[in-house]
């Protein structure tokens, strides 16, 4: 063992027997750094293994991009997209259908103070009321509507969103369900011979312009323009030329069946009843803001 003083080679013992240094202090030093490399040594090298994202993510953003591919291609061709559209567009096509859904009671919600103003406004424009009132009158009317403009009613009269919106948004999504599955069964009855999951993506696809205004609409709606009411009204119209469309593309087995023109009157009175359940339900929780509107005595000290 060399001596870490002089250097000297021993043959053992505890001390050098040159300079008399203690060795046994460097040997224990010695056999901890051979323990320490050679465990360094036997022990194998984990490499760095970057963290996976996590799977939902992945799905998620590999869903998003996928209906944003078919909304665009959609808008920009909606008869070659509806036709191309097979089983495998089924989840866009419910996406397509579930936003069709809320953005009307999300618009609503938005807007609701513009449309009431616009409705007032409307009865203000009959003649028979109109040439009963005073120039003053006009005046505190429109300064009273900038005034409601201006003003947070939703926090007064605690209009809660998600009770109004998912409520009514699940309300029209059955209604919506219900006219896909008449329309299914007229195209049925008229031989048309089809899969459900393969319909309601045609459907589904077809509906892609209809629900382009109704977001165009929510936009607007936002950013306070009235003309919104415009985009809703032709977004719910549009249902009307969806059903023909859907049914006409698909080629008809025979001639016995059930008539295309048939078919398609069939469902417009399906469609008529459906609006007309969902326009009930509108028209309550309209009763209900007034209701509050009168019973609020903070809006009351506006005016």
């Amino acid at each position: 063992m060399n001596c870490s003083n002089c250097g000297h080679l021993n043959d053992g013992g505890k001390f050098c027997v040159k300079c008399g240094h203690k060795l046994q202090e460097e040997a224990a030093v010695s056999q901890t750094a051979a323990a320490s490399e050679y465990q360094s040594q036997s022990q194998p090298q984990t490499a760095y293994v970057p963290q996976q994202p996590n799977q939902r993510v992945r799905q998620a953003k590999k869903v998003s991009k996928s209906f944003f591919s078919y909304f665009t291609e959609g808008i920009k061709n909606p008869t070659a997209t509806a036709h191309a559209a097979g089983e495998s567009q089924f989840v866009n096509a419910l996406i397509t259908v579930i936003l069709y859904a809320l953005s009307i009671p999300i618009m609503l919600y938005v807007g609701w103070k513009l449309l009431l103003i616009q409705f007032v406004r409307s009865m203000f424009k009959i003649p028979i009321i109109s040439e009963e009132l005073a120039p003053s009158d006009m005046e505190d009317f429109n300064t009273g509507t900038d005034l409601i403009k201006a003003t947070d009613i939703n926090s007064i009269i605690h209009f809660n969103f998600t009770d109004f919106v998912f409520k009514q948004g699940i309300f029209i999504f059955i209604g919506l369900a219900v006219i896909i599955g008449a329309t299914y069964v007229a195209a049925k009855f008229g031989k048309v011979d089809v899969s459900f999951k393969e319909f309601f993506s045609r459907f589904g696809t077809f509906m892609i312009i209809p629900t382009a205004l109704l977001l165009i609409g929510l936009v607007l709606a936002f950013l306070h323009v009235e003309y919104f009411s415009y985009f809703m009204n032709f977004g719910l119209l549009s249902i009307f030329l969806v059903v023909p469309f859907t049914i006409a593309s698909f080629k008809q087995n025979g001639t016995n069946g059930l008539d295309r023109i048939y078919s398609t009157l069939i469902v417009y009175v399906v469609i008529t009843i459906v609006l007309t359940f969902i326009a009930n339900g509108l028209g309550e929780e309209a009763k209900t803001i007034i209701t509050r509107m009168g019973n609020s005595s903070e809006l009351n000290d506006l005016f």
